[in-house]
């Protein structure tokens, strides 16, 4: 299929669910690495769009590999499907695919000994993005996106995981303070970042199961997390820096975690 028109309803669906960031469990993918690992954690992609001149150049064989899984493949203009992009640089492949959440239960119970990153207030997608794919990187078992984080199944977000998101089961909380509740049902020990004045990460026992919880940019986690928290965790810093981007200390702590876990190699 061939379009030409910003008219069109493929161009349009396109355009609403880049501005929405996900509708539903209709998620946007950009660029051919993204939509590649799609194909390899086999999601459901329904559409996929291909500048012209590229489709039948360096992407023929990723147009093969959609096509031969069902979705429906369509060409347009570079001009065009810039415009069914919300990236501003785009990369000449979009697509629309499907993809739900994980529940916070299954999150909760995967992996053994769990894992698990539990976020409050990260508003950057990229930061969560970001997050998602150190997780996967270092062996964690899920990430729970709770009350005002961003969407980790949104574009930006996805986009930042580079795929990791299509394999670490990813869930998305409306209460911070049930989710702990359920995670400590499950028997996990909770740890809560702070800047200052926590055990710091070298000394902490990251090997039984557990959940660390990070607060958002800035602002930290709030009050009612570190106080509902079995221990907080701090990452020894030279002055004068006080504090760390959410994802290079999500970073340096599932690394640790890692290590103690013998899961990489230092």
């Amino acid at each position: 299929m061939h379009v030409t028109s910003r008219q069109n309803p493929v161009v349009k669906r396109f355009r609403e669910v880049g501005r929405e960031g996900r509708l539903s469990d209709v998620v946007l993918l950009d660029g051919p690495h993204l939509v590649s690992e799609a194909l390899d954690a086999r999601v459901d992609l329904d559409v996929v769009a291909f500048a012209s001149a590229a489709a039948y150049g360096r992407f023929a064989d990723l147009v093969a590999r959609c096509r031969a899984v069902g979705a429906q493949v369509v060409t347009a203009p570079d001009s065009l499907v810039a415009t069914m992009s919300p990236v501003a640089s785009a990369s000449g492949v979009v697509a629309l695919a499907r993809l739900r959440p994980a529940s916070t239960d299954a999150v909760l119970g995967a992996g053994s000994p769990q894992l698990i990153l539990l976020l409050d207030g990260v508003q950057d997608p990229g930061n969560v993005g970001a997050i998602v794919r150190v997780a996967e990187a270092c062996g964690a078992t899920g990430v729970i996106a709770g009350p005002g984080t961003a969407d980790p199944l949104g574009w930006k977000a996805l986009r930042g995981s580079m795929g990791s998101a299509f394999r670490v089961p990813v869930a998305v909380a409306t209460s911070l303070l049930d989710t702990i509740e359920a995670a400590r049902a499950v028997g996990l020990y909770l740890f809560a970042t702070e800047p200052r004045g926590g055990t710091p990460l070298d000394r902490a026992d990251l090997r039984r199961p557990s959940a660390i919880l990070l607060g958002g940019e800035g602002a930290g986690l709030a009050q009612a997390a570190l106080d509902a928290a079995d221990e907080r965790l701090t990452i020894p810093m030279r002055p004068p820096v006080e504090s760390l981007n959410v994802s290079i200390a999500a970073a340096l702590v599932l690394y640790e975690a890692a290590r103690q876990r013998a899961h990489v190699a230092v």
